[in-house]
């Protein structure tokens, strides 16, 4: 996002004026390291075994992939990240807006597409309704890829190299503070209505769950707690640092800013370890919550598509 001014910018500071301890970049390489060993041959695994697939109908087996294949661009330039964070971008421009925008845009598409597995899980369950027909399902993710392309245009458009005594950055450098403003208000929007979004869907899930008589209530219970708290955990800090650092552009804060720059490695850094976890809790562990049918007072229902709910009447699949 230029959102997410995650990629060297996140990494290495968005705030070219205000450079960070060289002591803070340290910690955030030893967190990128560990996503890109753990993260890369997760997402893999999640594509290429597709984990609990007769458990899934096919737009959440889409969605999941998506997931991965996102989450998978998102991880790989890591090695280069980290070389950069702790020594100089050595691309020129060209690769600096490039690869930036890649990143950007995997991010986007990848919470996007949890948003849209939040919403497509709250329907099914809360409301016992399918998102889209089959049909619907290449269309769904062209949108979410398109819109995570158009979402990333500003990072082609701020992103430039910036050099001084010590060594060359690819950084967002904004024309005015209008565009600055612009472009986190945006970000910040965006962000807090995924994050939102996502809270509430599962927590309404939550809900229907302990109304209901579910085989695997507590295991569920578990599950659906712990994708809140991940995203939680791993979201709303740097959220909070968008909106700091737009509060700083707005009222000419040179105290915000530094703290804003103090602390973008880090909340960079956390970032990536959701694109880490997602394997784990949206596919390896997905059998938790489709493995199991609840009651109503009036008719019977299963969350999912498997073998031995086939024939209950009403099935959805998650």
């Amino acid at each position: 996002m230029d959102p997410l001014n995650f990629t060297v910018a996140t990494l290495n500071s968005s705030f070219p004026e205000h450079p960070p301890h060289a002591s803070s970049r340290l910690l955030p390489a030893v967190v990128l390291s560990l996503c890109f060993l753990f993260g890369v041959p997760g997402n893999i695994a999640v594509m290429v075994l597709k984990p609990n697939r007769q458990h899934m109908s096919s737009l959440s087996l889409s969605l999941m992939l998506n997931l991965a294949v996102s989450d998978l661009l998102c991880l790989l330039p890591l090695p280069l990240w980290i070389y950069i964070l702790l020594n100089s971008w050595t691309l020129g421009l060209l690769a600096c807006k490039l690869l930036m925008y890649v990143m950007t845009c995997s991010v986007y598409c990848s919470l996007l597409t949890v948003l849209t597995l939040s919403v497509q899980r709250y329907l099914q369950v809360v409301h016992k309704k399918k998102l889209l027909k089959t049909g619907g399902r290449r269309r769904l993710l062209t949108l979410l890829w398109l819109a995570a392309m158009i979402l990333s245009i500003p990072a082609l458009v701020v992103r430039q190299t910036i050099t001084d005594e010590i060594s060359t950055k690819c950084l967002p450098l904004y024309s005015s503070q209008t565009q600055k403003v612009v472009v986190l208000l945006t970000e910040s929007l965006l962000e807090l209505t995924s994050v939102s979004a996502v809270v509430l869907s599962y927590i309404q899930i939550c809900r229907k769950v302990e109304q209901a008589t579910f085989f695997n209530n507590p295991q569920t219970n578990r599950l659906i707690t712990s994708i809140i708290v991940t995203f939680l955990v791993f979201w709303v800090p740097y959220l909070i640092i968008n909106v700091i650092d737009l509060a700083a552009s707005v009222f000419q804060s040179e105290r915000l800013m530094k703290f804003c720059a103090d602390n973008w490695n880090n909340v960079g850094a956390l970032t990536f370890v959701n694109s880490c976890l997602n394997p784990l809790l949206y596919a390896f562990a997905s059998r938790n919550i489709c493995g199991g049918c609840f009651k109503s007072e009036y008719k019977s229902s299963c969350w999912c598509k498997s073998s031995t709910t086939q024939e209950v009447e009403n099935m959805s699949s998650f």
